[in-house]
């Protein structure tokens, strides 16, 4: 039986310039990695990612803006749960 690898940049994940994934980590769907980072480890949906390591600074809607306090987006007004 052959191993299946699942690693990759899911679906909406947004990844800024000059920014650099050290292989074999997964970017969530949604994820927003700022220009510069380095992404040292994996990131979960919807995270925002900024810095050398990469650390997480907040939380983004689909749509691409920044989530508040409460999860909810100002732009299209999504409420977005997140799964550990």
């Amino acid at each position: 039986m052959q191993a299946v690898f699942t690693f990759g940049v899911k679906k909406g994940a947004t990844i800024g310039a000059n920014a650099t994934i050290i292989c074999g980590n997964d970017i969530g769907r949604y994820a927003f990695i700022g220009a510069g980072a380095v992404v040292t480890k994996d990131v979960p949906d919807y995270a925002l990612m900024v810095g050398n390591p990469a650390t997480q600074v907040g939380w983004v809607c689909e749509c691409g803006e920044r989530l508040d306090d409460d999860m909810k987006c100002a732009g299209c007004g999504k409420h977005i749960r997140i799964r550990e």
